[in-house]
């Protein structure tokens, strides 16, 4: 299969796809998605576009949580390890999403609302970590890894 985006033309396959059966939020009805690398290195998940293939202007800038803060540590409820179909969170891939702005300074992550995705099955959830210290809108440049500092 293919489709026409902003990045050219990308050709997938269907067993590519990763399914969010509820969406993202504020996109419930866009399910079907590819993960794009930015760069050639296939071990390199740092960041990372996720694009809906049934709205191809729809396009998420992914980062992995865990190379902003490694200390990273979200917990998923039973319910939520069931709906993509694990039973250990260890076996899982996170991703925040990143909010881009004009002034690259004002990027933002959300890790409170992490995409997590079961590598396995292919399927994907947004949750909301409940009771826990992250926010919705971290300034990349607030990180370590980001800043230098």
């Amino acid at each position: 299969m293919t489709i026409e985006t902003d990045y050219g033309i990308v050709e997938y396959r269907a067993e590519d796809l990763l399914i969010f059966s509820d969406g993202l939020f504020g996109f419930p009805k866009l399910t079907r998605y590819l993960l794009m690398r930015i760069n050639d290195q296939e071990d390199d998940d740092s960041v990372l576009l996720l694009l809906s293939v049934e709205d191809p202007q729809i396009v998420f800038a992914l980062i992995n949580p865990f190379f902003l803060c490694p200390d990273y540590s979200p917990s998923l409820t039973p319910e939520e390890l069931s709906c993509i179909g694990s039973q250990d969170s260890g076996e899982l891939s996170y991703y925040t999403i990143c909010v881009v702005q004009s002034d690259y300074q004002e990027n933002t992550v959300n890790l409170k609302c992490p995409l997590v995705i079961n590598p396995h099955t292919r399927q994907g959830i947004q949750i909301i970590l409940e009771n826990s210290p992250y926010g919705y809108r971290h300034k990349l440049r607030s990180f370590p890894s980001i800043s230098g500092k």
